[in-house]
């Protein structure tokens, strides 16, 4: 990475870490967008994800600081009914810091999103976000993620509103003659 990027290092995060990433996207959900409080409870039950999928964080090389953190399913498990086949990774609880904003860590969680895919045979990476989430939105789309519009519907919220739960992929390939994973759009 340049100076301007620091070296970030993606990794499981650790159960003395848990508190922190708890902080770190609730955070960075409720900066966003006002969050409902069944949705922050999900949002912050890390440790009970951490149990049945991979919490990731993105560290900072040199000071140590949790920038971000995203979680995926483990082998052969879905996170959420928009991965459909057996050969879709699905992820959730994307994450950055306020401070870590602008560095690449949510570009970075994601391509490594991609890799995990990749290494494990997956043929697509799949995903749902909501309207408000348009700066998530912008870097799928630079990343080749494309809408998938058949698994979109429509998310009723206590108080009678509602919004488009919008869905997006991009599929995995695998150069096997350079036995080399890379990503296509989907």
């Amino acid at each position: 990475m340049s100076p301007s990027h620091p070296a970030v290092l993606i990794r499981v995060m650790r159960d003395d870490e848990i508190a922190a990433v708890r902080e770190l996207v609730s955070r960075a959900y409720a900066g966003d967008f006002v969050l409902n409080p069944a949705y922050l409870a999900e949002i912050e039950r890390v440790a009970d994800r951490a149990r049945t999928a991979e919490v990731w964080v993105a560290v900072d090389v040199a000071s140590g600081a949790l920038l971000g953190t995203v979680t995926t399913p483990r082998q052969g498990a879905r996170l959420s009914p928009v991965a459909r086949d057996d050969d879709e990774l699905d992820f959730r609880f994307l994450g950055v810091a306020a401070g870590a904003r602008g560095r690449g860590v949510g570009e970075t969680l994601v391509r490594h999103v991609l890799a995990l895919a990749a290494s494990r045979g997956i043929r697509r990476v799949v995903l749902n976000t909501g309207p408000e989430m348009q700066s998530a939105q912008r870097l799928y789309e630079r990343l080749g993620f494309e809408r998938l519009p058949e698994r979109e519907y429509r998310f009723e919220r206590a108080d009678g509103t509602s919004f488009l739960m919008m869905a997006y992929g991009r599929a995995v390939v695998r150069r096997a003659a350079e036995g080399v994973a890379s990503t296509s759009a989907a």
